[in-house]
């Protein structure tokens, strides 16, 4: 089955007549009859009935209609999407983004972007690491946003910003009074645990070396629940600057017994062809 033949096929329903219906799809009769017929060839039976005032659909014909109706509409549908994409009046630029990543300066540069470049759309997706470099891979997303280390052979690393850590607990929680908070401190608090958080052994392992042990009384991979239970004082979140909210019964403090900061990259797959668009955002993002 051929679009043509759809087409003329919807044409003769609605002009009921052979000749209108050729005559409004700016094609000879024995064209559009010949493609009728093979449709009905195709189909296995006849679609229309003709007499001298015209034609009017068989019972295979009435059943057809609707179908071929939705099969047109699909058509037109996709052919707009298609030129909407062309033209970039929809530019679906796919971001994966890291699942410990913040939203403030990604927010922030997409906006500028979009600013810029108003007929553009943006695709956020939040996944795990994995699951973002596979996708990039295969060609699902533009970009990542990152803290993984990857192959420079394989991926092309643009450094974003690099943002510290910080100790967030809850207005009048015992630390929130202190400038900063050591890791005796923290070993003498109960902690809310990130077992996603890239810099979860680093800080364990030098709490071990000055022989502190941390425990964790709750733990979760969503960074929004673990600050929900440190707003209600239940413990104490180490999080990176970018993924602390600004709310009125949260304290934020810096770590003092050593330097805990995270590297945030734009990551694209060498493999695959870089839109300009996609450049744009990078640079947008490496303003922050």
């Amino acid at each position: 089955m051929e679009m043509n033949q759809v087409r003329y096929f919807l044409a003769v329903c609605e002009h009921r007549n052979f000749t209108h219906a050729a005559s409004a799809s700016n094609v000879s009769q024995p064209s559009l009859t010949a493609a009728i017929k093979k449709l009905e060839d195709e189909l296995g039976d006849a679609l229309f009935i003709r007499d001298r005032a015209g034609c009017r659909l068989t019972a295979l014909g009435k059943l057809m209609q609707p179908r071929l109706e939705r099969i047109q509409s699909e058509a037109r549908e996709a052919k707009a999407e298609a030129v909407r994409h062309t033209r970039l009046e929809r530019v679906p630029i796919s971001i994966g983004i890291g699942e410990t990543i913040g939203h403030a300066k990604v927010s922030e540069a997409v906006e500028r972007f979009r600013q810029r470049v108003p007929q553009a759309e943006i695709e956020l997706i939040v996944d795990a690491n994995d699951t973002l470099l596979a996708g990039l891979r295969e060609g699902e997303f533009d970009l990542v946003i990152s803290t993984v280390e990857v192959s420079e052979e394989l991926y092309r690393i643009d450094p974003l910003y690099q943002e510290a850590y910080r100790v967030v607990v809850a207005k009048g929680h015992p630390l929130s009074e202190l400038p900063a908070v050591s890791l005796a401190d923290l070993a003498d608090t109960t902690m809310l645990d990130r077992p996603n958080c890239e810099m979860r052994e680093a800080l364990h392992g030098a709490c071990t070396d000055h022989g502190h042990t941390l425990y964790a009384a709750y733990r979760s991979n969503r960074v929004d629940w673990l600050v929900e239970l440190a707003r209600r004082g239940s413990g104490a979140v180490i999080l990176p600057e970018t993924s602390i909210p600004d709310h009125d019964n949260l304290v934020s403090l810096p770590v003092a017994d050593m330097e805990i900061a995270r590297d945030v990259a734009a990551l694209r797959f060498r493999h695959q062809a870089s839109r300009s668009e996609t450049n744009e955002l990078v640079r947008e993002f490496s303003r922050n």
